[in-house]
């Protein structure tokens, strides 16, 4: 059948891509649509300071005049003048169970990425490691979880067929909650609690947590820096995702350690899963979709990992188990059953291993890909 993409240019075409996968994935009872309101931000450069910085390009695949697919190309110059690079990214990549149509719009990324002079495509990836990355690969029987992708099973077949190879995986452990701690990490916990040169901080109000948001931010763009796809938040960026998780984030599983001097060397961020609340929402928060949604959270039997940073010179000694423990607390008072680990890159052995002896197992893989073009 003849293939016509049309680039998004207006914001009646943005809609329509925006809403595009809710169509497309209709029968599916997997699928969890995004929070809207997110999506929105995600494409307002009044709102998404990473569009100022990048190329971006958006289209829609019409069969029949009928919507059957949707691809984003981005260049971050940003990242590309950071690492010495010439690559280009597809992202938000949505179509039928057809070759043709993932053909035409991943074809179509492959030459406007050439038109701007780039030498490699990778993806899905968005303008950084914050956006949902990857195609799920593994554990596709389970519902996605906030900040991670969601796809069918035969997009994978599709991207491959197309010449694209493994960049790099990262996985999601399912952790059971302890109520006691492994003897390993008990052993460890005893011997990082007596230790005076720092504390951990446990909330009861969004407003005790507010002050410390930023200074959590800045140590996530210490930290986090070597890894794959980083790109550094400007204080404008930190304030956004203030602005986008405060409200929905609960206290309680906000662990954060400081040292001496009141300053954040470690934290961990978690949350009651959402998605089914997230589904019945239909992705909206009003009029009554924050209703589903905090009530599915209450009733979670599985806590969502979002963040989580040690200050380098504060590795190795323990403060990772100090964490661990207090949200095993904060989940097991919930009657919480599973943790997962978020995505963790394949090739980061010490946080893997972590997850491992707290009897975690690998539940969910996801594939970022490459293509030389």
């Amino acid at each position: 059948m003849p293939i016509q993409l049309i680039e998004v240019n207006d914001s009646v075409k943005l809609r329509e891509f925006i809403f595009l996968p809710a169509k497309i994935y209709a029968q599916s009872q997997r699928w969890v649509p995004p929070l809207y309101t997110d999506e929105w931000s995600f494409h307002d450069p009044k709102k998404n300071s990473a569009l100022s910085y990048s190329l971006v390009i958006r289209f829609i695949a019409y069969a029949d005049g009928k919507a059957v697919g949707r691809i984003m190309g981005i260049i971050n110059k940003k990242y590309n003048e950071l690492h010495a690079e010439k690559s280009a990214r597809f992202y938000q990549l949505d179509c039928i169970d057809d070759q043709e149509v993932a053909s035409a719009l991943i074809g179509r990324i492959e030459s406007w990425s050439k038109e701007n002079g780039m030498e490699k495509v990778i993806g899905p990836y968005g303008f950084s490691d914050k956006d949902p990355q990857g195609l799920q690969v593994e554990g596709l029987h389970h519902l996605p979880v906030i900040a991670t992708p969601t796809n069918p099973t035969y997009l994978q077949s599709l991207v491959e067929l197309l010449g694209y190879q493994k960049e790099i995986d990262c996985v999601s452990y399912q952790i059971p909650v302890h109520h006691q701690l492994p003897p390993l990490f008990d052993k460890i916990y005893s011997r990082v609690s007596q230790n005076t040169k720092f504390r951990l901080l446990h909330f009861k109000t969004k407003q005790q947590l507010k002050p410390y948001i930023l200074p959590v931010f800045r140590l996530v763009n210490e930290t986090y820096a070597p890894l794959f796809g980083f790109i550094p938040m400007s204080e404008v960026e930190m304030n956004r995702f203030a602005d986008q998780y405060l409200p929905v984030l609960d206290p309680a599983f906000v662990k954060i350690v400081v040292d001496l001097r009141n300053e954040v060397i470690a934290f961990g961020v978690a949350m009651p899963d959402m998605s089914r609340g997230i589904q019945r929402a239909k992705g909206k928060l009003f009029p009554f979709g924050f209703i589903y949604i905090l009530s599915e959270m209450k009733k979670a039997k599985q806590l969502n990992l979002l963040l989580g940073a040690v200050k380098s010179e504060y590795r190795g000694k323990g403060i990772t188990v100090l964490l661990a423990k207090a949200l095993f607390e904060s989940a097991a008072k919930r009657n919480m059953k599973t943790i997962d680990s978020h995505l963790i890159l394949e090739s980061n052995i010490p946080m893997r291993a972590e997850c491992e002896h707290a009897g975690g197992i690998v539940y969910k893989r996801f594939r970022i890909y490459r293509k030389l073009i």
